[in-house]
């Protein structure tokens, strides 16, 4: 049968990832050849940069592919309490594709230049936010009367940093770090205390609006299935220089869906798909359904999202919130403070 357009672009894209991981796992990123990787994938130099604009991004995708892929126990032994959950968590993640061999140059490769070191930062910050709001659910954190809110943000920081930091040594310095202390160390971590609290920002202006909300379907990182964000509630779009700016919409408890937008899809996108499903893929498996952050996070990488919420043109900066109720957009704001003026119900400019 002969296939669509679609179905031969989808099938050597397939084949250029699965090339890639090969040729990555064999020689490492700066090794690799492009030229090797189509040979291998039985296709021309050109269909590979047809489908990836350049190397690093070929890297990224196939990264993001693997954690996106990695295999779920069908029973997983989720935690009881937040010392249980982050020595479940650490103990998915040891055996995570973090350690495996196409893996071992992806902290190197992100910090060599300014243009991925800067989102990844963000992208993290966003993981700690993540983790922190489901290490909230278990006990939430009552800040004394007067006080800011109280997070586990700092917490969480420190978790990710010794996650990390155990794969960036698992490929330096294979056999120097024994996997059963990084997860004893992060059950230590749950009792760490930080003093740690926020302190909500000023807002944007809100201006009233009225007209339909009809999202597309988008996969929900977070939970790993795909959502309609129909519901009422506040979407977020923002590029991913601006990621911090998540804590100021989802501290509001409204519903929050935030739309990740890039200038840069093609490279920065499977970025962040990677960051996100390194953290989501293990959290999963080892926080109970009901600590799953309510956030749901979307890759945006064709703005389909964005569209739909009125950003037509979209880059690392952007950063715009919407309010939806009954199915219909009732307020939106832009630029830096939106996501918290939106989500907390700010007064709307006529």
């Amino acid at each position: 049968m002969r296939l669509s357009r679609a179905e031969t672009q989808e099938r050597n894209r397939a084949r250029v990832l699965a090339a890639a991981r090969a040729e990555f796992a064999d020689r490492g990123f700066r090794d690799a050849k492009i030229d090797t990787i189509a040979q291998r994938a039985e296709l021309t130099r050109g269909a590979v940069y047809s489908n990836f604009p350049g190397k690093r991004a070929l890297y990224f995708a196939v990264l993001a592919d693997l954690a996106e892929r990695a295999e779920v126990p069908s029973d997983p032994q989720r935690g009881a309490d937040r010392r249980e959950a982050l020595g479940a968590l650490a103990r998915a993640w040891v055996t995570s594709i973090g350690h495996d061999a196409p893996a071992r140059d992806f902290l190197p490769e992100v910090a060599a230049e300014e243009v991925t070191r800067r989102p990844f930062t963000q992208l993290l910050k966003l993981d700690a936010l993540l983790l922190s709001l489901a290490l909230e659910a278990f006990d939430p954190v009552v800040p004394p009367p007067g006080s800011p809110p109280a997070r586990l943000v700092r917490l969480a920081e420190v978790v990710l940093a010794t996650l990390h930091g155990a794969s960036g040594l698992a490929a330096a310095a294979p056999g120097f770090l024994e996997p059963f202390d990084v997860i004893s160390a992060c059950e230590q971590l749950a009792g760490l205390e930080l003093n740690d609290w926020w302190a909500p920002p000023p807002g944007a202006v809100v201006a009233g609006e009225d007209r339909p909300w009809a999202p597309p379907a988008v996969p929900d990182l977070v939970r790993g299935a795909e959502v309609t964000p129909d519901e009422d509630g506040v979407v977020v779009v923002l590029g991913l220089n601006r990621l911090a700016a998540a804590e100021e919409a989802v501290r509001n408890h409204a519903l929050v869906t935030l739309a990740l937008v890039t200038g840069t899809p093609g490279e920065l996108g499977p970025l962040a798909r990677l960051a996100l499903a390194r953290l989501c893929v293990p959290m999963r498996q080892a926080f109970p359904v009901g600590a799953w952050p309510r956030i749901r996070v979307v890759c945006d990488e064709t703005g389909a999202l964005a569209r739909a919420a009125g950003v037509p043109s979209v880059s690392d900066e952007t950063e715009t919130a919407i309010r939806v109720e009954g199915g219909r957009v009732v307020a939106r704001a832009e630029g830096s403070g939106a996501a918290h003026a939106v989500s907390a119900g700010a007064r709307v400019r006529a």
